[in-house]
């Protein structure tokens, strides 16, 4: 950095969803400073009280994603000088949820979704039994393996437009985990959860925008599993069985 000595202007979202507005700060550009970095300075230095959520520092648990700049991102590894407009920064919750303060949002709606488009694996043996041999060269395997590395950051609910829209949509996170159980040949509710991932909230609200493939920190793609589950769907429709 060619002057080390010099400030960034940060624009911090501070207070509730219905109540709050943005604090602007002039935060010390170091070498290599992540997002998080300018956060957690603030908080040490300028603003004790500043609310916000991080765990592993390392691209790991994606609880710190936040909104940079209008875009969702994990701000432990997202680096300021490549989201830097103009030498200032704007940082705010991720969008979509309801806003606790500050920079922490609430996340329970996300995951009641999850819940609610059947994103539990309902086993089909105990513990006792021998563990079922799949092939990794098994197609619906590979379906699986493609959309498994999901960690929750909620990233993708943020950016999607259409939970912008119908808050009742399941959102790309729970449909991707239902796209990976109904792959996965020891699940036995591919029934009950094909019929839930059609209905109000299910995959056919998806307008695929593909927001969620494009802001994914661990590139996924939810947009291709949900059109999976729309092509499962109507077969299911016109020809019955699984």
């Amino acid at each position: 950095m060619e002057n080390i000595n010099r400030k960034l202007k940060v624009r911090v979202w501070r207070g509730t969803q219905g109540d709050g507005t943005f604090s602007t700060y002039e935060v010390p550009a170091q070498e290599s400073q992540t997002i998080l970095d300018v956060v957690t300075w603030i908080q040490q230095y300028a603003e004790p009280t500043l609310a916000y959520r991080f765990a592993c520092r390392v691209g790991m648990c994606g609880s710190c994603a936040m909104n940079v700049n209008g875009i969702p991102r994990w701000t432990c590894r997202t680096h300021v000088q490549k989201v830097l407009e103009d030498g200032e920064l704007e940082i705010a919750p991720l969008r979509n949820l309801p806003v606790v303060k500050d920079l922490v949002t609430d996340m329970s709606e996300f995951f009641d979704k999850w819940v609610g488009a059947e994103g539990r694996f309902h086993p089909s043996a105990t513990r006792d039994d021998e563990i079922a041999a799949i092939s990794p060269a098994d197609p619906k395997r590979a379906n699986a393996n493609a959309a498994i590395e999901c960690i929750n950051c909620a990233v993708c609910y943020s950016a999607c437009d259409t939970i912008a829209q119908n808050p009742a949509y399941f959102g790309p996170a729970a449909l991707n985990r239902a796209w990976t159980l109904q792959n996965d040949e020891r699940d036995t509710a591919f029934k009950s959860r094909l019929e839930t991932i059609s209905g109000r909230g299910g995959c056919t609200n998806c307008h695929s925008h593909q927001s969620c493939m494009t802001y994914c920190p661990n590139e996924l793609n939810p947009t291709e599993s949900i059109a999976g589950l729309k092509r499962m769907t109507t077969r299911s429709f016109l020809f019955g069985g699984r």
